[in-house]
Protein backbone atom coordinates (compact mmCIF):
# COMPACT_ATOMS: atom_id res chain seq x y z
CA UNK A 1 0.00 0.00 0.00
CA UNK A 2 2.83 2.39 0.88
CA UNK A 3 4.61 1.58 -2.38
CA UNK A 4 1.41 2.41 -4.29
CA UNK A 5 1.11 5.78 -2.52
CA UNK A 6 4.79 6.54 -3.17
CA UNK A 7 4.39 5.67 -6.86
CA UNK A 8 1.30 7.86 -7.01
CA UNK A 9 3.17 10.80 -5.46
CA UNK A 10 6.07 10.32 -7.86
CA UNK A 11 3.68 10.18 -10.81
CA UNK A 12 2.01 13.42 -9.69
CA UNK A 13 5.34 15.21 -9.31
CA UNK A 14 6.48 13.92 -12.70
CA UNK A 15 3.22 15.24 -14.13
CA UNK A 16 3.96 18.68 -12.69
CA UNK A 17 7.42 18.57 -14.25
CA UNK A 18 5.94 17.63 -17.62
CA UNK A 19 3.54 20.57 -17.34
CA UNK A 20 6.56 22.79 -16.70
CA UNK A 21 8.00 21.61 -20.01
CA UNK A 22 10.61 19.28 -18.55
CA UNK A 23 10.87 16.53 -21.15
CA UNK A 24 13.59 14.20 -22.31
CA UNK A 25 14.31 16.54 -25.23
CA UNK A 26 15.03 19.44 -22.87
CA UNK A 27 17.25 17.52 -20.48
CA UNK A 28 20.36 19.42 -21.60
CA UNK A 29 19.43 22.20 -19.20
CA UNK A 30 21.25 21.67 -15.86
CA UNK A 31 18.38 23.23 -13.88
CA UNK A 32 15.89 20.83 -15.45
CA UNK A 33 18.25 17.92 -14.77
CA UNK A 34 18.33 19.03 -11.14
CA UNK A 35 14.52 19.15 -10.99
CA UNK A 36 14.16 15.68 -12.45
CA UNK A 37 16.77 14.29 -10.06
CA UNK A 38 15.10 16.01 -7.08
CA UNK A 39 11.77 14.36 -7.86
CA UNK A 40 13.20 10.94 -8.59
CA UNK A 41 15.29 10.84 -5.40
CA UNK A 42 12.81 12.51 -3.05
CA UNK A 43 11.29 10.75 -0.07
CA UNK A 44 7.50 10.39 0.08
CA UNK A 45 7.43 13.32 2.51
CA UNK A 46 9.46 15.49 0.16
CA UNK A 47 7.21 14.53 -2.76
CA UNK A 48 4.19 15.61 -0.72
CA UNK A 49 5.91 18.92 0.01
CA UNK A 50 6.54 19.35 -3.74
CA UNK A 51 2.84 18.77 -4.39
CA UNK A 52 1.85 21.44 -1.85
CA UNK A 53 4.32 23.88 -3.42
CA UNK A 54 3.01 23.07 -6.89
CA UNK A 55 -0.56 23.63 -5.76
CA UNK A 56 0.37 27.01 -4.27
CA UNK A 57 2.15 27.97 -7.49
CA UNK A 58 -0.92 27.17 -9.60
CA UNK A 59 -3.23 29.04 -7.20
CA UNK A 60 -1.01 32.13 -7.50
CA UNK A 61 -0.93 31.84 -11.30
CA UNK A 62 -4.73 31.49 -11.33
CA UNK A 63 -5.08 34.62 -9.18
CA UNK A 64 -2.84 36.52 -11.60
CA UNK A 65 -4.95 35.25 -14.50
CA UNK A 66 -8.13 36.48 -12.76
CA UNK A 67 -6.54 39.92 -12.29
CA UNK A 68 -5.60 39.98 -15.99
CA UNK A 69 -9.00 38.60 -17.05
CA UNK A 70 -7.23 35.68 -18.74
CA UNK A 71 -9.93 33.01 -18.54
CA UNK A 72 -8.00 30.19 -20.26
CA UNK A 73 -4.98 30.63 -17.94
CA UNK A 74 -7.24 30.82 -14.88
CA UNK A 75 -8.99 27.62 -15.88
CA UNK A 76 -5.76 25.78 -16.73
CA UNK A 77 -4.05 26.67 -13.46
CA UNK A 78 -7.07 25.93 -11.29
CA UNK A 79 -7.47 22.53 -12.92
CA UNK A 80 -3.80 21.82 -12.17
CA UNK A 81 -4.33 22.84 -8.53
CA UNK A 82 -7.45 20.64 -8.38
CA UNK A 83 -5.50 17.70 -9.81
CA UNK A 84 -2.87 18.08 -7.11
CA UNK A 85 -5.51 18.17 -4.38
CA UNK A 86 -7.06 15.01 -5.84
CA UNK A 87 -3.64 13.35 -5.82
CA UNK A 88 -3.15 14.31 -2.18
CA UNK A 89 -6.56 12.78 -1.43
CA UNK A 90 -5.60 9.50 -3.13
CA UNK A 91 -2.40 9.20 -1.11
CA UNK A 92 -4.08 9.45 2.30
CA UNK A 93 -3.92 6.36 4.49
CA UNK A 94 -7.49 6.26 5.78
CA UNK A 95 -6.54 3.88 8.61
CA UNK A 96 -5.54 6.97 10.62
CA UNK A 97 -8.01 9.44 12.11
CA UNK A 98 -5.94 12.43 10.99
CA UNK A 99 -6.28 11.24 7.38
CA UNK A 100 -10.06 11.44 7.67
CA UNK A 101 -9.81 15.05 8.83
CA UNK A 102 -7.38 15.85 6.03
CA UNK A 103 -9.72 14.23 3.50
CA UNK A 104 -12.51 16.54 4.68
CA UNK A 105 -10.26 19.58 4.26
CA UNK A 106 -8.93 18.43 0.87
CA UNK A 107 -12.50 17.91 -0.31
CA UNK A 108 -13.42 21.40 0.87
CA UNK A 109 -10.36 22.91 -0.83
CA UNK A 110 -11.15 21.05 -4.05
CA UNK A 111 -14.76 22.30 -4.08
CA UNK A 112 -13.61 25.86 -3.38
CA UNK A 113 -11.13 25.69 -6.27
CA UNK A 114 -13.95 24.62 -8.58
CA UNK A 115 -16.11 27.45 -7.23
CA UNK A 116 -13.30 29.99 -7.72
CA UNK A 117 -13.01 28.85 -11.32
CA UNK A 118 -16.75 29.05 -12.01
CA UNK A 119 -17.20 32.40 -10.25
CA UNK A 120 -13.85 33.91 -11.32
CA UNK A 121 -13.34 34.79 -7.64
CA UNK A 122 -9.87 35.69 -6.35
CA UNK A 123 -11.15 35.98 -2.75
CA UNK A 124 -11.85 32.24 -2.73
CA UNK A 125 -8.28 31.66 -3.88
CA UNK A 126 -7.01 33.74 -0.95
CA UNK A 127 -8.92 31.49 1.43
CA UNK A 128 -7.73 28.27 -0.22
CA UNK A 129 -4.14 29.48 -0.43
CA UNK A 130 -4.20 29.99 3.33
CA UNK A 131 -5.24 26.39 3.94
CA UNK A 132 -2.74 24.92 1.50
CA UNK A 133 0.04 27.09 2.95
CA UNK A 134 -0.84 25.85 6.43
CA UNK A 135 -0.71 22.22 5.25
CA UNK A 136 2.60 22.86 3.50
CA UNK A 137 4.18 24.57 6.50
CA UNK A 138 3.03 21.80 8.83
CA UNK A 139 4.38 19.18 6.45
CA UNK A 140 7.74 21.00 6.36
CA UNK A 141 7.89 20.80 10.15
CA UNK A 142 7.08 17.07 10.08
CA UNK A 143 9.93 16.47 7.63
CA UNK A 144 12.34 18.48 9.80
CA UNK A 145 11.31 16.60 12.96
CA UNK A 146 11.73 13.25 11.22
CA UNK A 147 15.20 14.25 9.98
CA UNK A 148 16.23 15.35 13.47
CA UNK A 149 15.03 12.04 14.90
CA UNK A 150 16.87 10.13 12.20
CA UNK A 151 20.13 11.97 12.88
CA UNK A 152 19.68 11.57 16.65
CA UNK A 153 19.45 7.81 16.13
CA UNK A 154 22.69 7.76 14.18
CA UNK A 155 21.11 7.73 10.75
CA UNK A 156 18.88 4.75 11.41
CA UNK A 157 15.32 5.09 10.11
Amino acid sequence: MLALRNASLLEACNSIMTEKGVTEMTMNNPYQNYQVNAVQTASPGELTLMLYNGCLKFIKLARKAIEENNIPARNENLIKAQNIIQELMVTLNMEYEVAKSMMTMYDYIYRRLVEANVKNDAAILDEVEGYVTEFRDTWKQVIQINRQRQYAQGGQA
